[in-house]
């Protein structure tokens, strides 16, 4: 078995590359923290990620619900709505689990994350939905 690196860097390739996003969240701190990428890679996407019994579509749902209900998470948020839809989860289904969070993680982080999705699905050419 790959090193979990590699490993790692093999999940993120098949959900769509690390995007530009992603790139963002673990650059920005790149000059005090240059290790915190590596550890998101190996531990997030080489341990939990790869793992059998969820394909790819449903741990992207699970972690967007998490996301919304931590708050104050736009750059991850935005990274992970563009593996959901990378990874073929319709932008509707996506717009259903940010109002399925509403009830637990309440409007203003559920506004919030909607407007994430709102910019992922402007960028993406996806507006309006239907």
């Amino acid at each position: 078995m790959p090193d979990r690196y590699e490993r790692g860097m093999a999940r993120l390739a098949e959900l769509g590359g690390p995007t530009a996003a992603r790139h963002r969240v673990y650059d920005a701190l790149a000059d005090i923290a240059p290790d915190l990428s590596r550890y998101a890679v190996e531990f997030a996407y080489g341990d939990i990620h790869a793992r059998p019994g969820l394909d790819a579509g449903r741990r992207e749902l699970v972690i967007l619900g998490v996301l919304i209900g931590l708050g104050s998470t736009d750059p991850q948020l935005e990274a992970h709505l563009i593996t959901a839809l990378n990874v073929g989860v319709a932008p509707q289904d996506l717009v259903e689990t940010v109002i399925q969070a509403l009830p637990y993680a309440g409007f203003p982080r559920v506004l919030a994350a909607m407007t994430v999705a709102h910019r992922v699905f402007d960028a993406r050419n996806l507006l309006p939905l239907n």
